[in-house]
């Protein structure tokens, strides 16, 4: 039996994408015979009373650390304050989480076999790279997001001291790991652009669970409380922040606010959304549903009651990321419409699944017009979510992905370190 130690940031009851594709592979992985323990923080990102009431957490060191059971794996979870704008708070809770992680990692786990650490934030490498050492054990760095290009791009980080710093602490953490995954061939190029070598570049996308997103019918009880079962549905679901540019969509709202068979739908929340909520009222448009943060358990219904899917990529972000949430409208057979580069994973998964199209990033009128020419196609689009449920579920599954993390931990605990090769 292999002792596995995950640090991430999010992690269940918090609802979070990564928190779910995190929760769901560390069951899994238990279900291979490994034996789990999660060092996580208390949910602050997508809290829902829902998942906590199912997954309580006990206080174990007064208001510093609490522990909850996830489908029989302890998890470990330090104080967090719920994300907000204040970057510097975010930063010194960041420093937080990771202090008391090394002290749980240490003190309170059982000693790991191997270490497994999503990014972001970046330093959580060093965390494992520390626990490491000190355990005298491998550890995997998993890139969700590529950082600290993400963050200087959007403009988070300007300060050219701290630009080369956070460089240097990246490149550390790439020279420590045993293995870097990426969920995107993109991505992978980046990092051998930067130097990373290429037998430790991984590809292991992110999945989605095909029996728990099905297909459903429009007419549902969400779409039926929301007035929506009868009018065309452009929607996006998801964090509502810098690195989606969901500006353009409202921009693109109000350009068919004239479209009486057209609806929006928006659902989420994040450090915009006010701004966002503001820019409708401007705007004076009643074509746009505007919702907070839905629960997971809604959201079969809530896709099922869209015509058509946004997944947006701000101009600066197309290359360092893929949203987890594309995989979850394919699982629901919806067309997608990604607006993103024309070069980007993003892109390269819609035009492979035939699940969707293109639009670049930036232009409302470019947006309107794609809308406008998928309300007028319904039928080639319906067909377009059909494909794109037929390519996740054979190649991006629950099932599939996680045996990747599987095999390569196997590997690396039987093999010989970083001379294990990754078959991308």
């Amino acid at each position: 039996m292999t002792d596995i130690l995950m640090l991430s940031l999010v992690f269940p009851p918090d609802s979070v994408s990564t928190a779910q594709i995190m929760g769901q592979l560390v069951v899994d992985l238990e279900k291979y015979g490994h034996r789990l323990t999660v060092i996580t923080t208390v949910p602050h990102y997508n809290p829902s009373l829902e998942n906590e009431k199912d997954q309580p957490m006990q206080s174990k060191w007064w208001k510093i650390l609490y522990r909850s059971d996830f489908h029989g794996i302890t998890v470990y979870h330090t104080y967090m304050p719920r994300k907000g704008q204040n970057i510097l708070l975010r930063l010194l809770s960041w420093a937080f989480f990771h202090f008391i992680s090394i002290i749980v990692g240490l003190t309170v786990v059982p000693r790991p076999n191997i270490i497994i650490a999503p990014s972001p934030p970046l330093t959580i490498g060093l965390c494992a790279w520390l626990l490491g050492v000190l355990h005298r054990v491998p550890f995997i760095y998993n890139v969700q997001e590529i950082y600290p290009d993400i963050a200087i791009r959007l403009g988070a980080v300007r300060n050219r001291w701290i630009i080369a710093f956070l460089y240097r602490l990246e490149k550390f953490v790439y020279s420590k790991s045993s293995k870097v995954t990426v969920i995107a061939s993109r991505m992978r190029e980046q990092l051998l652009e930067k130097g990373v070598s290429n037998d430790k570049v991984c590809i292991i996308p992110n999945f989605v669970d095909v029996s728990d997103l099905v297909p459903l019918p429009k007419d549902n009880d969400f779409s039926r409380q929301y007035k929506l079962q009868d009018k065309f549905i452009v929607s996006y679901a998801g964090n509502m922040g810098p690195a989606q540019g969901l500006e353009n969509i409202i921009d693109a709202a109000k350009i068919l606010r004239d479209e009486e068979g057209i609806r929006f739908l928006i659902m989420g929340d994040g450090i915009l959304r006010e701004s966002l909520r503001r820019r409708i009222e401007m705007y004076g448009i009643n074509n746009v549903v505007f919702l907070s943060y839905q629960p997971f358990s809604l959201m079969g219904k809530a896709y099922a009651a869209s015509d058509l899917c946004l997944v947006p990529q701000a101009v600066e972000t197309g290359f360092e990321a893929v949203p987890s949430k594309v995989y979850r409208i394919m699982a629901c057979a919806r067309p997608v419409l990604a607006i993103t580069d024309q070069h980007s994973d993003l892109a390269r998964l819609v035009y492979e699944a035939s699940c969707g199209k293109v639009v670049a990033p930036g232009s409302s009128e470019a947006l309107a017009d794609m809308i406008m020419s998928a309300f007028q196609n319904q039928s080639e689009w319906k067909k377009m979510g059909s494909a794109g449920r037929e390519h996740v579920v054979q190649n991006y599954s629950r099932e599939t992905v996680t045996n990747q993390y599987h095999v390569l931990i196997e590997n690396l605990i039987s093999g010989s370190g970083n001379k294990v090769i990754c078959q991308n």
